[in-house]
């Protein structure tokens, strides 16, 4: 097996908000070089970094708006997240757990922080991926996957920690998340002086974001927190060595090689795609969900 290298580190642009509860920072489109079709499947990776929030009587977040085409992934790592959507999907996550949403043919769906968090608020820390769906599953019905962190299958690495996986495989341990397309999402929870090898094919994109601590990679780069690590498509192993107590967070998936016509809410293959999206929307085909 041959090592797969370091082709970017990528430090964080500087913040913005989406609504007025996630303070983001925008890796995936937003850093050159790591563009939509560079990191297909993933079209999106926002990074609220540890950010506190002050308690209020309403919950800050993102109003109602619609998605169709894709699927979003959110990681809370610290504080609670709230969602619902016009499909019915819903529910709380707290540190550690994930909502996977599948947007599919079109759902309406908001989020924001739950309730009872937001009265007292804390340090907020989340990350939101998109997921690009194949066409042939784009027009399929949306569902919605609720995963707590117990149910996350974690493989011990000894006294170095351990890796919990979201979705896909890690040493023959398999994730619960189900995929339209091959998809690897963990958490490397390594302890200072830790150390963990991951064996992805090198044809998938593959990126680590440092969450928490620093890292060294591949026995060479350091790599700062809030910092993300693209590797080139070549070779397939690498290494992750925690220079301090650490949190990472590895993605790794099989390109979709297909049209990639994103517009606003909506990632579909074609514009006249992205034409009927909008006209479906403003035509109530998307459900309905109070705002």
């Amino acid at each position: 097996m041959a090592t797969k290298n370091i082709e970017i580190v990528a430090s964080p642009k500087p913040a913005h908000f989406v609504g007025d509860g996630f303070r983001v920072h925008n890796f995936i489109p937003g850093i050159q070089g790591m563009d939509m079709k560079r990191m297909d499947p993933f079209i999106m990776l926002d990074y609220n970094s540890k950010f506190h929030f002050n308690g209020s009587d309403n919950p800050r977040g993102v109003g109602v708006h619609p998605h169709r085409g894709f699927e979003t992934v959110t990681i809370a790592y610290q504080g609670k997240v709230e969602h619902h959507d016009s499909a019915g999907g819903g529910g709380i996550i707290g540190e550690g757990d994930v909502q996977w949403m599948t947007a599919a043919k079109g759902v309406l769906h908001k989020e924001y922080h739950e309730t009872e968090w937001s009265k007292t608020g804390g340090i907020f820390q989340m990350v939101q991926l998109w997921v690009n769906l194949p066409s042939v599953y784009k027009m399929s019905c949306p569902k919605y996957q609720a995963i707590k962190n117990a149910d996350m299958e974690k493989v011990d690495l000894r006294d170095h920690g351990y890796v919990e996986i979201i979705a896909g495989e890690y040493n023959g341990h398999k994730g619960p998340a189900t995929t339209f397309s091959p998809v690897n999402m963990m958490n490397a929870k390594l302890k200072s002086g830790g150390k963990a090898e991951f064996d992805f094919p090198a044809s998938f994109n593959t990126g680590a974001l440092v969450i928490e601590g620093s890292i060294i990679v591949n026995g060479e780069q350091k790599v700062p927190t809030d910092h993300f690590v693209l590797f080139q498509n070549e070779g397939e192993t690498f290494s992750i060595e925690a220079a301090e107590d650490a949190v990472i967070l590895i993605i790794s998936g099989q390109p979709l090689n297909e049209p990639i016509y994103p517009h606003g809410p909506f990632v579909m293959n074609t514009r006249e795609e992205i034409m009927q999206a909008f006209e479906d929307y403003n035509t109530g085909k998307f459900g309905y969900l109070e705002d």
